[in-house]
């Protein structure tokens, strides 16, 4: 993005997350722990499905087989709260763990990056998201995504829903940063279609809110561009067939993407998706896919070049095209595209309401990200966007 002297903003970028992306790679789990210096004694955080699925077994056997002594704590749940952090911070004392190794969703990152904050500096995930605690190193983390969705695995951010208040907070530092992210598509072979098209479109939002956010810089644009083009083509694909190929490009693309908004900032999609999860529990990925094109329309008027320049780089319109017109075309196209997939409308999410609407903009105006949306929100506008979706 540029400013009005058509310069672009300062920036600043650093990552210290070392990434392993290819088939197979998990193979070499331990290989890689201790080429980054990982303790013997490893907390494995993850959820009771992959449990039932056997990847948490088959993480410990790669482990104890090398030599390591891994405990599972599989007590993360969908949208996790202070209490899974609290008990996974236990667990990791009880066993005196010398790092964690989180495998699975973004639920499952961001519990083992908030778990492993609290098991070295103390205190509680609030007391960081609301200023009350300064942040420490973390004790270090391997993340291994079992989804093509958050790119939490090379992000400095964690989303954790505050018990008191149901609401859902950012932990935001440098130090969230995993150590070691292990990317293996095929980890993401089981994943259901619905599963599936959810996690794509919130990696896909997480391109686009990167990119065009008023944070936005041209490294992560050139991350986004390629995510963009990665994803658009091939989550259909994924979704109808999950070939390998497509499942292999989705999750190239959702870690570009976590590499491009993780310098930057998400924007109003995320802030409306996070309060439909703080007030009703909808899974993260399905209320960003929801919420995603009433959001463009919304900003269409204040974010045509960002907008222009995201069409082009998702095939849907060209060089000669102005922006007013490339970037209609992303509107239209992300349409049809979601329609493609199957993502439901608002209307349609359990539990949703129209008297509701007020304290589900009262908590998207008060997200941290919200001041990062290419068009200036209030309350009333969340509104606006909230009616206009439940409308559709």
């Amino acid at each position: 993005m540029r400013n009005d002297e058509g310069t672009s903003p300062m920036f600043s970028y650093a990552i210290q997350t070392h990434i392993v992306f290819g088939d197979g790679v998990v193979e070499r789990l331990a290989d890689h722990l201790v080429e980054q210096g990982f303790g013997r004694r490893l907390l494995v955080v993850t959820d009771p499905g992959l449990v039932r699925a056997g990847v948490a077994d088959r993480v410990l056997d790669l482990l104890s087989g090398a030599g390591f002594v891994p405990r599972v704590f599989a007590g993360v749940k969908p949208n996790p709260d202070e209490s899974v952090c609290a008990a996974g911070r236990d667990a990791f004392l009880e066993h005196r763990a010398d790092g964690v190794v989180a495998v699975g969703g973004g639920s499952s990152l961001d519990a083992g990056k908030a778990i492993a904050l609290l098991a070295r500096q103390g205190g509680a995930p609030s007391d960081y998201a609301r200023n009350r605690r300064p942040y420490g190193p973390p004790a270090p983390v391997c993340a291994v995504p079992t989804t093509a969705g958050t790119g939490s695995e090379v992000t400095r951010s964690a989303v954790i829903t505050e018990q008191r208040t149901h609401q859902k907070l950012t932990l935001k530092h440098a130090f969230l940063r995993p150590a070691l992210a292990v990317c293996d598509p095929a980890l993401t072979a089981s994943l259901p279609a619905d599963v599936t098209a959810h996690t794509g479109v919130d990696a896909l939002v997480h391109a686009i809110e990167g990119a065009t956010c008023t944070l936005a810089h041209p490294i992560a644009r050139a991350y986004a561009r390629e995510a963009l083009g990665l994803l658009f083509r091939a989550l259909p694909a994924a979704v109808r067939s999950g070939d390998p190929a497509s499942r292999h490009d989705m999750l190239l693309g959702s870690l570009l993407a976590g590499l491009a908004f993780g310098s930057t900032d998400v924007a109003s999609v995320h802030c409306l998706a996070e309060a439909l999860g703080s007030l009703y529990e909808t899974p993260h990925g399905l209320a960003n896919a929801v919420m995603l094109l009433p959001v463009l329309r919304y900003n269409l008027p204040y974010a045509r070049e960002g907008y222009a320049w995201a069409a082009r780089a998702m095939g849907l319109a060209g060089d000669p095209d102005d922006d007013a017109r490339a970037a209609e075309a992303l509107v239209e196209g992300v349409g049809a595209w979601l329609q493609d997939i199957g993502i439901p409308k608002l209307r349609e999410l359990p539990g949703v309401r129209p008297s509701d609407f007020d304290e589900l903009a009262r908590l998207a105006q008060d997200n941290s990200s919200t001041p990062s949306n290419p068009r200036p929100m209030t309350e009333a506008d969340y509104r606006a966007v909230l009616e206009m979706a439940y409308a559709e």
